[in-house]
């Protein structure tokens, strides 16, 4: 584990002081929050303007590489994914996905880890292989994006937490990271371009609406009835669909954000006609975007993805009753693009 402090959650005028505090002059945290946030440069020796005696203290202070980049791998359908190392030996990944946008050009998105493995015990999932093991810091998430930067901008237009890991269960960190992301001082990101995915955490939806959450909100839902999502979301038991549905409502009236259901269809599991229909209720109640996406292969589980006769289907079901979805193609599997398949890999070749 590293003893250097975290650079990325410091304000402006935390930098300044302990500057200060260290033979420093104040002024020189202006400088260098310009060469990280809006230079995107993240090795002090590269920051301009800077004597070397501070480029020094700030290399020995502070970790500017929380999470380390150890691995790439790139798809025939340039979906890119990356193996980070922590500071204790563990690994995230993150996945930066390309597909068409609605102007005809090819939008970028970063989806983003928040915890090393996963609590929620989700069937389909290798992230839920590994188990729970433990949260990031707001550092380790905001360093997956950081690799990501040509010509002084990031190679993506969007940020989706949607890795490892249920982000609500790693709520504090998660909310420091958006932050450094969105900042007017820092990336300044928009807060319209970040989404966050939750499998159902119902009472932090309800923290989520009393505190005006300003980021988007995708819902893992797989299952349109109790009976099927309990069978592969262990988290149904806790927080079932009419207590989901209602945290959610509020969700979208107090924020104003329409919501996403994201339904991955697994054949003879969730992707009956009875189920696209009792999909297109929910959709319908909550005023939602449906993404219907096919299911990505993990090794040693023996989940099939719907076939296109059956996804086309069940999509023609929801275009009659009036739902706006989105069919995705399937992205990254030659290269394990799925949640944790990567780390879960890199980990059981290490045992």
């Amino acid at each position: 584990m590293t003893n250097k402090h975290p650079f990325y959650t410091l304000q402006l005028g935390e930098l300044a002081t302990i500057l200060e505090s260290n033979g420093f002059q104040k002024f020189r945290a202006k400088q260098i929050f310009d060469a990280v946030y809006a230079k995107k440069i993240f090795t002090p020796k590269d920051f301009p303007s800077i004597p070397v005696q501070l480029i020094n203290f700030l290399e020995e202070y502070f970790d500017f590489q929380p999470a380390k980049r150890i691995k790439n791998k790139e798809s025939d359908d340039d979906t890119k994914k990356c193996l980070f190392e922590l500071s204790d030996g563990n690994f995230v990944e993150c996945v930066l996905l390309e597909a068409p946008a609605d102007d005809g050009n090819i939008r970028k998105t970063l989806c983003i880890s928040t915890q090393v493995g996963c609590a929620c015990k989700c069937a389909f999932c290798a992230s839920a292989l590994r188990g729970f093991v433990r949260n990031l810091s707001a550092e380790e998430i905001v360093a997956q994006a950081l690799p990501f930067v040509k010509d002084k901008k990031f190679e993506f237009e969007n940020i989706v937490v949607m890795g490892m890991g249920e982000p609500l269960m790693n709520f504090d960190n998660l909310l420091s990271a958006l932050a450094v992301f969105n900042a007017s001082d820092k990336f300044a990101f928009g807060a319209r371009r970040i989404t966050v995915s939750t499998c159902g955490i119902a009472d932090k939806l309800e923290k989520l609406a009393e505190m005006g959450f300003p980021y988007r909100l995708a819902i893992s839902l797989h299952g349109a009835t109790d009976e099927v999502r309990s069978k592969i979301m262990p988290i149904n038991k806790k927080f079932p669909l009419a207590q989901l549905l209602e945290s959610a409502k509020k969700f979208a009236s107090v924020c104003g954000r329409m919501i996403t259901l994201e339904y991955i269809m697994i054949d003879n599991v969730n992707d009956s006609f009875a189920q696209a229909r009792e999909l297109a209720k929910i959709a319908r109640l909550l005023h939602a975007h449906v993404n219907l996406i096919p299911y990505n292969k993990v090794e040693t589980l023996d989940w099939k993805r719907s076939d296109s006769a059956r996804r086309s289907a069940f999509a023609k079901i929801l275009k009659e009753k009036g739902v706006s979805f989105t069919m995705r193609r399937e992205k990254g599997s030659d290269i394990d693009a799925a949640c944790g398949q990567l780390a879960l890999k890199k980990k059981l070749s290490e045992a």
